[in-house]
């Protein structure tokens, strides 16, 4: 008999991370700071308080992402940012590379991992010389496979996601890292639409995907609420990331799509249920039933009757609780007599019957 193959796993700061573990929840900082680091550092506690495992920022400047050029496809059409330049957009989000340090310190002091995604060399050295344990390799930049490659290079965990990218690219990305020395790879559903429509969220691709890579598979969700984070869990996911803010009414590049601290800390708690009630497959009977078996169903003496007398419907019936006879002996029961007077409520046994 084949001996089942062990589900694929990877380590970040020690945290495991895989079906078999409980589902790892990023934290998404992204660019509602608003500008002010006073902000960035509030929200650091405020994401440690919701119990999630990992908080993540991005880390880019407008150049070092995009040109400040005056061509139409470097404007925005469409979305929450239609008709905003791509230079202008990033301009604001960006977390200042000097912002960093600070950034990492709270999060150590509030004991929570904190790493970020990189959109080039100078931003991976710079989250290398901080201790970050992992990188996150954004969907837009999951065909950068020299990016991928240097990212790798490094020797940490990449979680990479996979937006817009078909098979053969999240292929090729998944393959780009590992042979450039990532310490694992992690693959994130996305739908790159900000926010995303719930009937795009397409969560049944977390276990398709499952099925075709050998890595942990989670969900990059950017949908409103929670029911595509807990629907992927259901469907296998061991990574939910998820944007974070204040409060939506302070705005920010990606409010409209974030979830304030109480509704993260609900996120956390959902995903967290939802694998511990996957369990496993089984039919056995569980210790938390036992006292229950008792009041299954079973064959009882619905009326007193004389020794000698038949068994009928009218005096033996299938009831709560389950002392007597198993209800599947009813037809092999009926029609045969009483052994001696039974009374009504008597529990049915077959020392009580004859033929």
């Amino acid at each position: 008999m084949p001996t089942p193959s062990t589900p694929p796993e990877i380590a970040i700061a020690g945290r495991l991370i895989g079906a078999a573990h409980p589902p790892y929840v990023i934290c998404e900082l992204s660019g509602n700071h608003n500008g002010s680091l006073d902000r960035a550092l509030a929200m650091v506690d405020a994401a440690a308080a919701t119990g999630c495992d990992a908080i993540k920022i991005q880390t880019y400047t407008a150049d070092t992402i995009t040109m400040d050029v005056d061509r139409p496809e470097f404007k925005i059409h469409g979305g929450l940012w239609d008709g905003r330049s791509l230079y202008e957009l990033y301009q604001e989000a960006q977390t200042p590379f000097d912002w960093h340090p600070a950034i990492f310190a709270r999060a150590a002091e509030r004991g929570v991992t904190i790493f970020s995604s990189p959109f080039d060399e100078t931003a991976i050295d710079l989250l290398d010389r901080l201790g970050a344990p992992a990188f996150k390799i954004a969907s837009f930049e999951a065909v950068d496979l020299p990016l991928i490659r240097y990212a790798a290079a490094k020797g940490k965990p990449l979680i990479i996601s996979t937006g817009m990218a078909n098979l053969s690219e999240i292929e090729a990305a998944k393959d780009a890292a590992l042979t450039a020395g990532a310490a694992g790879v992690v693959l994130l559903h996305c739908v790159s639409s900000y926010p995303a429509a719930l009937e795009d969220a397409n969560v049944r691709t977390v276990a398709d995907m499952a099925r075709r890579f050998d890595c942990p598979i989670g969900l990059s969700d950017h949908t409103h609420g929670t029911a595509a984070s807990v629907a992927a869990i259901a469907l296998g996911a061991s990574v939910i990331e998820k944007h974070f803010t204040l409060a939506r009414s302070d705005g920010g590049p990606d409010a409209a799509f974030s979830l304030e601290p109480a509704e993260f800390s609900t996120l956390v708690r959902e995903t967290k249920d939802a694998w511990t009630a996957l369990g496993r497959a089984h039919y056995d009977l569980l210790g938390s039933e036992k006292a229950n078996r008792q009041f299954r169903r079973s064959l009882y003496v619905a009326a007193d009757v004389k020794a000698g007398e038949v068994l009928s419907r009218a005096n033996v019936r299938s009831i709560r609780p389950g002392n007597g006879l198993p209800p599947a002996e009813l037809d092999k029961v009926l029609g045969r007599v009483a052994v001696r007077d039974l009374k009504r409520g008597e529990p049915l046994a077959w020392e009580m019957v004859g033929s």
